[in-house]
């Protein structure tokens, strides 16, 4: 199932070969997060035993956790930081996070916290991923938000996200939206962006993902999480 693709090349999602470790890295605003939920829901889907962590302990108002009930009704296992959804700013990870990189008997979904400072945590799982070595980390992008107006910029982030983990990126994601204003056309303008910064990457395009309403046939379609407004 699935290819690989060139660098710059866009790979229809249907046809991306999914790995046992997917982490969503980008921008704060970037998407990743509801990108990370909808992910695991599409490899649940698929019919893979799949389990979600939030790895995010720099922004704890926006998490996986609101999507809980969903995730768990599709048969998917949710570890989130242990007051994710309150106002507690305590920088712990759970335990149950590091049995997601190192046993292999069901897809692991992580959702990595915004820019390098939160990309810092997912240091601690990166042995165990290396030397699995069956992972996508795709580098969620949006055009819209103010530090990633061009690939050029957004590529800064990129390396400064690798940096911090220690951990290269394997593929680029456009999530270009400007939240409910967002049309279809306005992802469409992006996608030319998005290309060049595969481009200047050396990465592949995974996909260009947009609302469900707004998806074209070959853009992963997404069920917005109730806070992502």
């Amino acid at each position: 199932m699935g290819q690989t693709a060139r660098p710059g090349r866009l790979v229809p999602y249907r046809m991306l070969a999914p790995k046992r470790v997917s982490l969503f890295c980008g921008h704060y605003g970037s998407g990743k997060t509801n990108l990370a939920v909808n992910y695991a829901l599409w490899l649940r889907r698929a019919g893979h035993p799949v389990a979600i962590a939030d790895l995010d302990i720099v922004n704890p108002y926006f998490r996986t956790k609101d999507s809980e009930a969903e995730l768990t009704a599709a048969g998917i296992d949710v570890v989130s930081l242990p007051f994710a959804g309150s106002n507690v700013d305590l920088p712990a990870l759970p335990a149950q996070a590091y049995a997601l990189v190192q046993n292999t008997d069901r897809y692991a979904v992580l959702d990595v916290g915004g820019d390098d400072r939160g990309a810092y945590a997912l240091g601690r799982y990166v042995p165990y991923i290396r030397q699995e070595n069956d992972y996508h980390m795709f580098f969620v992008v949006n055009f819209y938000r103010p530090l990633t107006p061009t690939p050029e910029e957004a590529l800064t982030v990129l390396r400064e996200i690798e940096a911090a983990c220690g951990l290269p990126a394997t593929a680029i994601i456009n999530n270009s939206n400007l939240g409910a204003e967002t049309t279809a056309a306005h992802v469409a303008a992006t996608r030319p962006k998005a290309k060049q910064l595969a481009a200047l990457s050396g990465l592949p395009m995974a996909f260009t993902a947009a609302e469900q309403s707004l998806a074209r046939a070959d853009w992963f379609p997404l069920t917005l999480q109730k806070k992502y407004y």
